[in-house]
């Protein structure tokens, strides 16, 4: 059974679709079957990936509005084992169209749900806003992985978004968890880098990934080229680091997170 990881912040430019699209990318190159999920309408990870939105046939749009199979949806891109759930600007005014939907929050769980293909992780990459949009994404998911970035005023809304991953976790999905917190933006020459960093740790604790993502020129180029970074600049700082998180991600299994904690639990 897939892992299902949301990554979410309602603060934009914190490095949401950089993660989703270079993570998956290294996973994926681990030959490990992966799904990624653009939910965002600006479609940024759809293009990163190589794929031009507004060529589209189907997207998640068809999925979440028509009910159309999510199968008929999901196209394959440049990596063997990476799979792409695209979007499209049409997602812009979703959100109005579900609100009168049945159960409009899990519309994107029961899509999911459909699968044929077997996939170990998928990844969803949400807007940024706390909307319907990212509430199906919530309630779809095992884990929320939240991006922070090491720059002012990092921390702000960041309570709005703890508040919404507690609500959903006691109306609409009991097994969400925190997967984790990636800083991302990290540049150590930086007294602000290092105090962000040191504060997101002394809140979030052992939550916090060990990898932090550091500020990479190749990395800010890979997507005006629709490729990850792994098959941009494979030796570049940009590469190593997300590497390194999919090193991460990888280790601690492929159980929801809830079921690895218990598994702990029951061991102590």
């Amino acid at each position: 059974m897939a892992r299902t990881i949301s990554i979410s912040n309602q603060k934009g430019g914190v490095g949401k679709t950089t993660t989703a699209v270079n993570l998956s990318a290294c996973i994926a190159v681990a030959e490990n079957p992966v799904l990624v999920v653009d939910i965002d309408p600006q479609a940024n990870t759809t293009s990163g990936l190589g794929v031009d939105p507004r060529k589209v046939r189907n997207s998640i749009y068809e999925v979440l509005i028509n009910d159309l199979d999510i199968n008929q949806a999901i196209i394959n891109t440049d990596l063997k084992y990476l799979d792409l759930l695209p979007s499209h600007v049409r997602l812009v005014g979703a959100e109005v169209e579900m609100v009168g939907a049945l159960s409009r929050e899990q519309i994107l769980k029961r899509a999911l749900s459909r699968l044929e293909k077997n996939y170990k992780f998928i990844f969803i990459d949400c807007p940024p806003s706390l909307g319907l949009l990212t509430l199906n994404s919530l309630t779809a998911a095992d884990s929320v992985l939240i991006p922070i970035q090491c720059e002012y005023y990092a921390l702000e809304g960041l309570s709005q978004l703890l508040n919404t991953i507690r609500l959903v976790q006691k109306h609409l999905n009991s097994r969400l968890e925190i997967e984790g917190v990636l800083l991302t933006m990290y540049d150590g020459r930086l007294n602000l880098s290092r105090q962000v960093a040191e504060d997101v740790r002394k809140y979030f604790g052992d939550k916090v990934y060990k990898t932090s993502i550091l500020r990479n020129v190749r990395l800010s180029e890979a997507p005006s080229y629709g490729k990850p970074i792994i098959l941009y600049d494979a030796v570049c700082s940009g590469a190593e680091n997300y590497m390194s998180l999919a090193t991460e991600i990888l280790k601690n299994g492929f159980e929801p997170v809830r079921k690895r904690a218990a598994s702990a639990h029951s061991r102590a």
